[in-house]
């Protein structure tokens, strides 16, 4: 009997034997966890992929809620500016105007009172100049009272 004979026959004991104790059970068994394992580790690896999934879609969807949002206030702040704008450009030339009107009514007022004031002044001097003339040709009773006569009356007139 040659030395590969008894390798042979060991070999084919040694196999026998593993099947006696179950061996093949065994590793059938753990091939079963192991693959078990496996496949529940890849349904949470798909689980969790779709619940990242999802939850970058709802941020990708705040993101645009967002940048909407901020359109819209954007739109509105440029739109109030705007009007803030015109109606401050209204209020100044309403102001300009206001003032203008005042500035027109102080100078026609201040011709008036000028124009007034020249009058009395010409009067005045109209009336001293006539009571010098007439005093001078008119001398007694009659002309005294003539001249005063004419220097009321010329008052009344010019004012």
């Amino acid at each position: 009997m040659s030395a590969e004979f008894y390798v042979t026959l060991g070999f084919i004991v040694f196999i026998c034997l593993l099947g006696y104790l179950g061996v093949h059970r065994m590793v059938l068994s753990a091939l079963d966890a192991r693959g078990k394992a496996i496949a529940d580790e890849l349904a949470a690896a798909s689980k969790m992929r779709q619940e990242a999934q999802s939850l970058l879609a709802s941020f990708e969807k705040k993101a645009a809620e967002a940048e909407a949002s901020a359109a819209a206030i954007i739109a509105q702040a440029r739109a109030e500016a705007e009007m803030m704008a015109k109606e401050t450009a209204a209020r100044m030339t309403d102001f300009v105007a206001r003032r203008t009107r005042q500035a027109e009514a102080k100078i026609a007022m201040a011709e008036a009172q000028a124009t007034a004031d020249v009058r009395a002044a010409a009067a005045d001097q109209a009336t001293r100049a006539v009571e010098t003339v007439l005093r001078a040709d008119t001398r007694g009773d009659a002309g005294g009272q003539l001249v005063a006569n004419e220097i009321a009356g010329l008052k009344g007139r010019l004012n």
